[in-house]
């Protein structure tokens, strides 16, 4: 009885880290961000420098979105770039309609102030973007 207690056990760990949802790293701070009218919920945020915080992306809009993180360099590039989709990558991951995504980054030294931001057409300019106070 013992020993099946424990496959199974182990069987759930692994499902639940194949399929993205591992409970996070204890050191990680987790933000939830909800995505609705093609706006970013919070639309301000504080970490410290070196922080890395974890950021779930809930869509809750009937079109896609994006978040990028970044500083106005970032931004732009973003902006008058032609990238479609992104791959997770830290700070910038595609957040489908009606999906939940995750992405994770680390703030670095230095920074005042980072953007975060969706670059699909129009967004941006609609206003869908938020500030990271990084202190």
């Amino acid at each position: 009885m013992r020993w099946r207690t424990v496959v199974l056990a182990g069987a759930l760990t692994l499902g639940s880290t194949a399929c993205g949802t591992a409970a996070a790293d204890p050191g990680v701070r987790t933000i939830h961000i909800r995505i609705h009218y093609s706006a970013f919920d919070p639309e301000m945020i504080a970490a410290r420098p070196g922080e890395t915080i974890r950021f779930v992306l809930e869509n809750t809009d009937p079109i896609d979105h994006e978040f990028i993180v970044g500083d106005e360099t970032v931004q732009l590039i973003h902006e008058e770039g032609t990238e479609a989709h992104h791959a997770p990558r830290p700070g910038e991951i595609s957040v489908p309609a009606g999906e939940t995504h995750v992405t994770t980054y680390t703030f670095p030294a230095g920074r005042g102030a980072l953007i975060f931001g969706c670059h699909l057409p129009g967004h941006y300019d609609y206003g869908m973007r938020g500030t990271i106070q990084v202190r």
